[in-house]
């Protein structure tokens, strides 16, 4: 009975966090309040992880969601240009009808692929190491290319994780992020 209370009190405080990133998301009226919201719940996160497993939450948040609110926007935002030209790139290859462009297509897919994996790096690696943006960005990248097998689990689980919340989409509101 003592197993079955504590599996319901860490799905009630999954729950609750991601309902935290929901509702900080929108308070920054998704513009600025995404990336602050995505490093705080990344924050507490962290800290479920190493231990501190009665923090209280909302304090927890508020103060990471407040501490992250500049920075975590501006990497944000470099990574999310980052993606929008790599979506230019590919209408470009799809639209131009030029054999010597689908050249791009393998180094194409390749960046493609090592920007996705490194992505999944940024905001953990912000939220652990005290470091500049440029330099979040390098480190995430060296440590998806230094640990492929934690990379190939973690993007297995993304996709695992993914095709659960597309088949039962009701819990996307309290899981998704968290």
């Amino acid at each position: 009975m003592k197993a079955l209370n504590t599996a319901f009190e860490w799905i009630a405080k999954v729950a609750y966090l991601n309902l935290l990133w929901v509702g900080f998301t929108l308070l920054g009226l998704v513009v600025a309040g995404l990336f602050p919201a995505t490093a705080a719940t990344f924050t507490v996160t962290r800290k479920w992880v190493t231990g501190y497993t009665d923090i209280p939450l909302f304090k927890t948040f508020w103060k990471a969601f407040r501490q992250s609110l500049v920075q975590s926007n501006i990497l944000g935002y470099l990574i999310a240009g980052m993606a929008y030209i790599l979506y230019l790139d590919f209408l470009f290859i799809t639209v131009v009808a030029n054999n010597y462009v689908m050249l791009l297509t393998i180094p194409f897919l390749f960046v493609t692929i090592l920007y996705l994996l490194t992505a999944f790096y940024i905001f953990p690696v912000y939220v652990y190491f005290d470091m500049k943006v440029i330099q979040v960005i390098k480190s995430s990248l060296f440590i998806m290319v230094l640990n492929p097998v934690p990379t190939l689990i973690m993007a297995l689980g993304m996709f695992g994780i993914t095709y659960l919340l597309w088949h039962f989409q009701g819990l996307a509101l309290f899981f998704s992020m968290s």
